[in-house]
Order: C-alpha cells, then sequence, then structure tokens
C-alpha cells in the first residue's frame, strides 16, 4: 500500500490497477481532457467495465468530500485529536463499523 500512495507508476501492482489510477488521476485532475480513449486504455488492460464504474464511483465520492472540505475550511479529525486520539478514533470504528 506504502508504495501505491508512494507512486503508483513504480509500485509493484498489476496493469489493470495502474491503468485504473492513471484514468482516476486524469479524471480528477484533468476532467475536461477525459474522452473515450481514456477508458478504452483501461479496458485494453483487462478492467471491466463494471470495475471502471465503480471506480469512477468511489472517485467522484471521494472529490465531492474534498472540495466540499475545502470550500467550508474542515479541520481534518486528525489535527483536533492528535495521532494518539485519531488511533483510538480508529480502532472503535473498526470494532463497531458503520453502526
Amino acid at each position: 500500500m506504502d508504495a501505491v500512495l508512494d507512486d503508483f507508476e513504480t509500485a509493484p501492482i498489476a496493469e489493470g490497477l495502474r491503468e485504473t489510477l492513471r484514468f482516476l488521476q486524469k479524471v480528477t485532475l484533468e476532467p475536461a481532457a477525459v474522452g473515450p480513449e481514456d477508458a478504452a486504455r483501461v479496458r485494453a488492460a483487462g478492467v471491466s467495465d463494471v470495475a471502471i464504474r465503480d471506480a469512477l464511483y468511489v472517485c467522484a465520492g471521494f472529490n465531492l468530500i474534498d472540495r466540499l472540505a475545502d470550500s467550508f475550511a474542515f479541520t481534518p479529525i486528525s489535527e483536533l485529536v492528535g495521532r494518539e486520539g485519531l488511533l483510538r478514533h480508529e480502532a472503535k470504528f473498526l470494532e463497531r463499523g458503520y453502526v
């Protein structure tokens, strides 16, 4: 995971995932430049239309949340509770799930 976060281009991942991440990066950073050929490259790497659609849904959701958070100047929870508080929060969340 760290290698992907550092640089997905050089990370040891499947080519389908790498193409999907390239596509999502372009959708996020250059939406006006995205065209059918971009999706075709992801398909050529063996990614199904369903997987592409699902990746786009997740990408759109995160992009929306990120833009809203920036617009309203939200403070990340990590800055409010610190590292130890965040770890406790995550542990409770994992223990209870989305309840």
